[in-house]
């Protein structure tokens, strides 16, 4: 399926946040996610289906200043 991510169309076969992000490479970071402009928590990212078309925003901490 085709999503957005973070501005960027992309093909995955991931069918829930939690598989996406293991397929897209952040399978162990601590990051956040949103999905078409809602926060998604992390308890609920395997428990919520991705549909062709989504926005998935992921953001990661940096430090520094």
């Amino acid at each position: 399926m085709k999503i957005e991510l973070n501005g960027t169309p992309r093909q995955i076969t991931a069918g829930n946040v939690a598989d996406a992000l293991v397929e897209l490479g952040w399978a162990d970071a601590r990051v956040a996610t949103a999905l078409n402009g809602d926060f998604l928590p992390t308890a609920a990212r395997a428990g919520q289906p991705l549909q062709d078309g989504d926005r998935l925003e992921v953001l990661a901490p940096m430090q520094g200043g």
